[in-house]
């Protein structure tokens, strides 16, 4: 029986070693972006206008717009401006906001309520007038229930909805095209 040589025996787990450290170096030293290097620079600069309010929610137009705002700025893939400066525009319109039952206890009443708001939007390259996407409809939902000892009112499941559209408005506008 033949045994094999001592030297190639050893040599193999460091050569091993040295192959996935360089590999792991070079993996790493790739240029590095916080953007995802789609969006055209020309379009970077947007403006966004004070949403309608189509509903009989007080302020709810305002709110949002304030909630996407400080999104897009938080992400820094856009950079947020006044009209005259904007290269692009996302508007709209807030179309739906409503509180409905959501369960009921075995004694068919109603222990939890579903906030729904809606909000309807284009987003516009305003040197060219073409639509980036228009009359895209963005859901949100958030659940309280009454007297909940956790805490959880009308106002948190706005919140909540609230903030599932900002998600979908940040998503939509920076990642999808």
């Amino acid at each position: 029986m033949a045994y094999p040589d001592h030297r190639s025996i050893t040599a193999r787990p460091a050569a091993l070693a040295a192959a996935c450290l360089l590999a792991s170096l070079l993996a790493g030293c790739g240029p590095y972006s916080a953007t995802s290097g789609r969006i055209d620079d020309n379009l970077r600069r947007v403006s966004v206008p004070y949403l309608e309010n189509r509903t009989a929610e007080p302020d709810i137009g305002i709110q949002l717009t304030e909630l996407i705002i400080a999104a897009l700025r938080s992400d820094n893939t856009l950079k947020v401006v006044d009209a005259a400066s904007a290269d692009t525009e996302i508007a709209g319109a807030v179309l739906v906001y409503k509180r409905q039952e959501a369960f009921t206890t075995g004694e068919l009443l109603v222990d939890e309520y579903q906030v729904q708001i809606m909000v309807e939007l284009d987003f516009t390259e305003l040197g060219t007038g073409e639509k980036i996407f228009a009359k895209k409809r963005i859901r949100g939902t958030g659940n309280y229930v009454l007297d909940d000892p956790d805490g959880s009112t009308e106002e948190t499941a706005r919140e909540e909805a609230a903030a599932e559209i900002v998600r979908d408005v940040v998503a939509s506008v920076v990642e999808d095209w």
